[in-house]
Parts: structure tokens; sequence; C-alpha cells
């Protein structure tokens, strides 16, 4: 099982970036995908999630109306699309994946560094 983050880096105040994560070793269609994000001497905060189908999703109060998640099935793809960013927003982001087979079952992966700042 393996989750890969990419499209993190650094971006000025009011910018826009896409954060993708690629899926292999699980059945990517059957799990619900969760973005989170964890700043620096904080705690990780759920961000963004998706259902397996990616029609219905919820978002943090903070990013609502600024992020977006989406999926591709086809591609095993989860992908995070922030927009007007701010430092606030200065966080590693990890994307998860979830499925509940009696109890919860979910993998992680290794996080992306998005920092803003001018």
């Amino acid at each position: 099982v393996q989750l890969v983050e990419s499209g993190g880096g650094l971006v000025q105040p009011g910018g826009s970036l896409r954060l993708s994560c690629a899926a292999s070793g699980f059945t990517f269609s059957s799990y619900d995908m969760r973005w989170y994000r964890q700043a620096p001497g904080k705690e990780r905060e759920l961000v963004a999630d998706s259902d397996n189908g990616g029609t219905s999703t919820n978002y943090a109060d903070s990013v609502k109306g600024r992020f977006t998640i989406s999926r591709d099935n086809a591609k095993n793809t989860v992908y995070l699309q922030m927009n007007s960013l701010y430092p606030v927003a200065t966080a590693v982001y990890y994307c998860n994946a979830r499925i509940w087979l009696g109890r919860i079952y979910h993998y992680w992966g290794q996080g992306t560094q998005v920092t803003v700042s001018s």
C-alpha cells in the first residue's frame, strides 16, 4: 500500500496550489479519501474529505470556499485544489485513505510541505 503526495512547495500569499495523492496497492475506489494538515507545533487537522465515489465532500470551516477536494478513480488519485492561500495554511499536508470493514482501516502518505510566504 502506498500513498504518494506531490504538488507542495512555496507560494506567495493569495496564490494557489494543487496537491495530488497517487494511491497504489489497494482498491482506491472503495476508500473514502481525506486531506489533513499539520502546522508546526499544532495537532494534525482534517481539511477535506471525499466519499469513495467523489459525490459527497466536506471541508473544515477554515477552508470552505477556497479548497476543493476531488478524485479520479480511474487514475487512483485524489487532489486538493487550494486557492487564496495565506500564511496560516503553511503546513505539511497528508492524504489518508480509509474504509470501514467492521472497524476503520486507514493508510497515510508521507506528506508534502506547503509554505505560504512572501
